[in-house]
């Protein structure tokens, strides 16, 4: 069962790879990590071919005056398992372990991650290999934790045996080809199916239905992959040692939901860009979905990684200078560092771990800058990370039972994700289809509600079907169900029955649309889930320019441009009130922002994307009363907040150059420094600054398990 951490406090440190420097530098750099406060390494995990230099030849002791170092110091280990880059012996000796990104074609060896992990070749060099390597150290006093496996999923493998395991998936799950061309209407286009050996090959598929099981399939082998890792794991672990794996959550094989089931605790690795990118007056586009910008988008990282179990997790890496390729140089501005640590602390996090130690002198990532650069001297980036490393010493014990606060309750679907990577509902802006349509919506629900200071939780549907209706309203006054188009019958009653139950459910464009195979449901749009909005829609547009929303009868306070963006639902109200309109047009769409009572709590509909001044004025109408007001804080300034036993812990920070101050609304004493302020009184926020206060026991609050 996925929890959250046993172990106190928060631990601080970075990858080590004593192996990649050009000198032994051993005992000088662990003497600077322990100066700097670092209470953990994660080693082993990238070395496959050291440690196995030929086939059956193995070298397992070149570790252990790392982890004795590193114990003499009081510096726990994380031991990673190095399964993820193979070695050139073994790309010779079985070449066909190699994925296939297409049927018949290989992908070329020389980076990492090129095989397809479900092979039995390679599963079988892989358990022997981690067998040897943790049988070694298992007992070591400096290991506290394993690390299976790295960044899982990036592969989509088209092997023969991959495909056929995909049938045999098929075959288990509908049990006639019969079945499967009723299920996926295969009398389309003339493919029925009489036989399971006619089911044809991924690369050329154009249906849907095949689409959407074909991505679930992939993810059951990433979630295999590292379920039997852990197994193989667990057979020499002690008690106190967890195993985890570290997520990249845009890795195509990935239900993050689904992977992390056997693992003790989720672990993750968000990057970001820096300077501008981390300034509340800044606006940078996302490029890569594995790195993210904006301020936003740093809490947003935090919030989905919550979401995985519910509980705490741990960064397993992150920046520590720039990130990427020789040509992405953006080091951060001095205290970036420091506000991107206490931002992922602040939404649930129990472990900063720098990317990397050391700067690399060769290979692919020899401008990712670590915490000491290729001269090996300390410079500005070490002297800051050592400044938070006393200050998380500071903080200790404190966050060991906390749960961040969630004004709003947004539903992920990773399925309607992978759907919407092939079928999306939006073109991007040269008229083709937008793969990242899913992220684009959720995200400006998510950006609009989080400028406007409310505090979010996500969910996943499996996990949000797991919760009473009656405790959902209680616990979050409002629910977000943006582009949610794979859906059961189950999870749209659920939503209907949290708004019954008194909460306000939002719902959002093409929720509501499909079924649980990405069917288009044979209904009045939205679904199931029109009576209780109070409308319906029959006509839906893509726009290819933003079209003005206006306020009806001052019944919302919209910010100047407020706007859709690339969809409108054109609307048929059957009992809603029209908060909000479009402009008119041709197409005659009318309310864009519609809200009816039902039961003891409340529906709303948005008909579009929100684009930011939208987003931002959604935001302020649904959650009226944030930390952020409470604080009196200005725009530049997030205030994230959360109970650890009994005590209310909140977290300032100033995205900004210039100094500011808030006001505290209640007795608190800063973690680090002890400062204490009285109700009413300043608190002042230097330039790019963070600070963490902890109240005395006041209020009640509903502190979340672990595991829903």
């Amino acid at each position: 069962m996925t929890a959250s951490p046993r172990f106190s406090g928060v631990l601080f440190g970075a990858a080590y790879y004593a192996e990649y420097q050009p000198s032994d530098r051993l005992e000088p750099d662990l003497d600077l990590m322990q100066q700097a406060g670092f209470s953990v390494i994660r080693v082993g995990e990238s070395v496959w071919s050291t440690w196995e230099p030929r086939e059956g030849e193995f070298d397992l002791d070149w570790l252990q005056p790392v982890l004795d170092g590193a114990h003499a110091r009081g510096i726990g280990v994380i031991l990673g398992t190095p399964t993820y880059a193979v070695p050139p012996w073994l790309q010779v000796l079985h070449p066909e372990i190699a994925a296939e990104t297409s049927t018949g074609v290989r992908a070329g060896w020389g980076a990492r991650q090129e095989m397809d992990q479900s092979h039995p070749a390679y599963r079988a060099f892989a358990e022997r290999i981690v067998r040897k390597v943790i049988e070694r150290y298992a007992d070591h006093p400096a290991v506290i934790g394993y690390q299976v496996d790295n960044e899982p999923g990036m592969q989509l493998p088209h092997n023969e045996h991959t495909f056929a395991r995909f049938v045999e998936w098929l075959q288990a799950k509908y049990g006639t080809v019969e079945e499967l061309n009723r299920q996926w209407g295969l009398v389309y286009w003339s493919h029925l199916l009489s036989d399971w050996s006619e089911l044809w090959r991924p690369d050329g598929n154009a249906q849907p239905q095949y689409q959407l099981e074909w991505r679930r399939f992939q993810s059951t082998l990433a979630t295999e992959l590292i379920a039997w890792q852990a197994e193989v794991v667990r057979e020499y672990a002690r008690d106190d040692q967890f195993v985890t794996t570290c997520i990249s959550y845009s890795r195509p094989q990935v239900s993050d939901d689904e992977l992390v089931g056997s693992l003790d605790v989720v672990a993750g690795n968000p990057y970001y860009k820096m300077q501008d990118g981390l300034d509340a007056a800044s606006d940078i586009p996302q490029r890569d979905r594995w790195w993210h910008s904006s301020v936003w988008a740093l809490f947003e990282w935090g919030d989905r990684a919550y979401s995985s179990a519910q509980s705490q997790y741990l960064v397993t890496e992150t920046d520590a200078q720039s990130i990427g390729h020789a040509w992405q140089n953006h080091p951060p501005f001095p205290g970036q560092l420091r506000q991107a640590a206490f931002a992922l602390l602040a939404r649930g996090g129990r472990m900063i771990e720098y990317w990397h130690w050391h700067t690399l002198h060769f290979g692919t990532e020899t401008y990712w800058g670590g915490v000491i650069p290729h001269s090996g001297i300390p410079g500005r980036i070490y002297r800051e990370v050592a400044q938070l490393g006393g200050e998380l010493r500071a903080i200790g014990s404190a966050l060991d039972d906390f749960a961040p606060d969630a004004d709003v309750l947004m539903l992920y679907s990773t399925d309607t994700k992978w759907l919407f990577e092939a079928t999306p509902p939006l073109a991007d802006a040269t008229g083709g289809p937008d793969a990242d349509a899913y992220a684009h919506i959720f995200d400006a629900f998510y950006r609009g509600l989080f400028e406007t200071g409310a505090q979010l939780r996500v969910q996943h549907p499996r996990q949000f079907l797991t919760i009473g209706a009656d405790e959902l309203a209680a616990r979050y006054p409002v629910l977000i169900a943006p582009a949610l188009y794979v859906a059961d019958d189950a999870v749209l009653r659920h939503l209907t029955d949290y708004a019954e139950s008194g909460g306000h459910l939002v719902i959002g464009i093409r929720t509501g649309y499909g079924d649980e195979l990405a069917r288009a449901r044979n209904a009045i749009a939205p679904g199931p889930l029109a009576d209780a909005a109070g409308l319906h829609y029959d006509e839906y547009s893509n726009i290819d320019t933003p079209l003005a929303v206006s306020a009806v009868d001052g019944r919302i306070e919209l910010e100047p441009g407020a706007a859709g963006v690339g969809w409108i639902d054109i609307l048929e109200l059957d009992g809603a009130e029209e908060i909000a309109g479009f402009a008119p047009s041709e197409l005659g769409a009318g309310a864009a922002v519609t809200s009816t009572t039902f039961g003891a709590g409340r529906v709303s509909y948005l008909a579009t994307v929100p684009n930011p001044e939208l987003g931002r004025s959604l935001g302020r109408w649904l959650v009226p009363d944030t930390a952020h007001r409470r604080w009196d804080a200005g725009e530049t300034v997030t205030v994230s907040s959360g109970v650890s036993d009994g005590h209310e812990l909140v977290f300032l920070s100033n995205w900004s150059a210039a100094p500011t101050t808030v006001i505290a609304p209640t007795p608190v004493r800063d973690l680090v420094s002890g400062t204490a302020y009285a109700v009413g009184d300043p608190v002042l926020l230097e330039g790019r600054s963070a600070v963490v206060l902890v109240s005395a026991p006041a209020r009640d609050s509903v502190v979340e398990g672990t595991g829903v």
